[in-house]
């Protein structure tokens, strides 16, 4: 994909993350390099892999590395999702808790599905739009942070319950909801700083208010 399909409207840089990387894995440099420097504008360190081999070679070498963008056709194996899946079972073998976007041109329906059932945190078609690709790498360094925060005192990662069996749309919708009712537990239940840290309008807020029926006092 050339970089001219990544469209230049980007969003407001988030609120401080906390410490982490983000890994992109793609064969493409003329989009790596477009996604590294939009991310670096945004205050993000950024490292680049190009195939299987040296993005596990990365993930070894920073233990910082808090989400990876990766491209699931990667040679030799280019017309098939088999080397991105291979990253991705990898990781998950490792016990990572590193968020993976997938950021692909492969046929979207199967592609995210089997991205999502080796563990995948989010899918993106190309091409994609910045603004989508920041807010995807926004709730992902969410994610990261809070299991980071559960991990210290002990507790077990957020999980996505829903089965793969279930459809594309229900995983999203259940990580959705949970990410929603976290960060407006994390603000005091605050629909402006919520807003802006999921980098939403404030009246999506509400529509995910009333779409999962979260309410003030809910636990």
């Amino acid at each position: 994909m050339s970089p001219k399909a990544i469209s230049e409207k980007a969003e407001e840089s988030p609120e401080d993350l906390g410490p982490g990387a983000v890994l992109i894995v793609d064969d493409d440099p003329a989009l790596r390099g477009a996604l590294c420097s939009v991310l670096e504008m945004k205050d993000y360190r950024v490292l680049e892999a190009d195939s299987r081999k040296s993005a596990l070679a990365m993930m070894d070498e920073h233990e910082d590395i808090a989400v990876v963008i990766l491209d699931l056709g990667m040679p030799p194996a280019i017309h098939s999702t088999e080397e991105g899946l291979a990253v991705i079972r990898a990781l998950a073998s490792r016990l990572s808790i590193a968020k993976i976007i997938v950021l692909t041109g492969q046929d979207e329906a199967q592609s995210a599905l089997e991205a999502i059932r080796e563990g995948a945190f989010d899918f993106l078609a190309k091409p994609a739009a910045m603004e989508d690709i920041l807010n995807a790498v926004r709730r992902a360094f969410l994610f990261h942070r809070n299991e980071q925060a559960m991990a210290a005192e002990g507790l077990t990662r957020l999980q996505i319950n829903a089965k793969a069996a279930d459809g594309l749309k229900a995983v999203r919708e259940e990580a959705e909801e949970r990410l929603v009712r976290q960060v407006l537990k994390d603000t005091g239940f605050n629909v402006y700083q919520s807003a802006a840290k999921l980098g939403l309008k404030r009246e999506s807020i509400y529509y995910f208010l009333k779409k999962f029926e979260i309410k003030r006092d809910d636990g």
